[in-house]
């Protein structure tokens, strides 16, 4: 089976906690349609190791300067104290890159205000921490702006800092990487702390246990 990989970009001051649901289940075969098919891709500015803003050290897989969309399946951007800065400007430049090729491109928190700056949020609906945030960065794209948890506008997910349950839930479902059913009870059970959601998922593994017997 070919794997399809999801680009982490990580980068010192990285908000590790944002984006650990999304990265843990594309990850995790548990429920997934087709498991086996997806892994994820750490990005940094370097192959030079990275301090996360939980004090993790990571030491990215690849450059980003040897990313190229038509090899991934998705980039996905945690915020960082830095969107605002020169150091990463270039990610946010990789991101038009890959919306332009029609790759998908998921932001959270500080990453909306990089993706804002570089101009991405003009023409698309879009949210992230609170609408003052973004308008911070003089961005001409305030009407398009959408009071959600997470919002998908065609290949672009965003969301807000807050709430990393929802932008997983817009991430694996924009990458199919389970059943529609199955992605509402894994957000039932982990995004709103509800066992009904469980259900949905054991019954999942029963029904996909009876097929493989035959």
């Amino acid at each position: 089976m070919t794997k399809r990989t999801v680009h982490v970009a990580v980068y010192n001051t990285f908000s590790d906690w944002e984006i650990g649901a999304a990265t843990a289940h594309i990850n995790r075969t548990h429920w997934q349609k087709e498991p086996g098919t997806w892994q994820t891709k750490t990005v940094g500015p370097s192959t030079a190791p990275i301090t996360t803003l939980g004090g993790m050290h990571v030491t990215p897989e690849m450059a980003l300067a040897d990313l190229r969309p038509e090899d991934s399946a998705m980039l996905i951007l945690a915020g960082a104290d830095t969107w605002d800065t020169e150091e990463l400007k270039p990610f946010a430049r990789k991101a038009r890159e890959f919306l332009a090729a029609g790759v998908p491109v998921a932001a959270i928190c500080g990453a909306t205000l990089g993706l804002a700056l570089e101009g991405l949020l003009d023409e698309r609906k879009h949210t992230s921490n609170v609408r003052e945030f973004l308008l911070y960065s003089g961005y001409a794209g305030a009407d398009h702006y959408v009071e959600e948890a997470a919002v998908t506008d065609g290949e672009l997910i965003t969301a807000g800092g807050t709430s990393p349950f929802e932008f997983a839930r817009e991430v694996l479902g924009k990458l199919g990487v389970y059943e529609p059913h199955v992605l509402a009870g894994w957000y039932q059970l982990y995004g709103q702390s509800d066992g009904a959601g469980w259900e949905v998922l054991a019954a999942y593994d029963e029904q996909q246990a009876a097929a493989a017997v035959g």
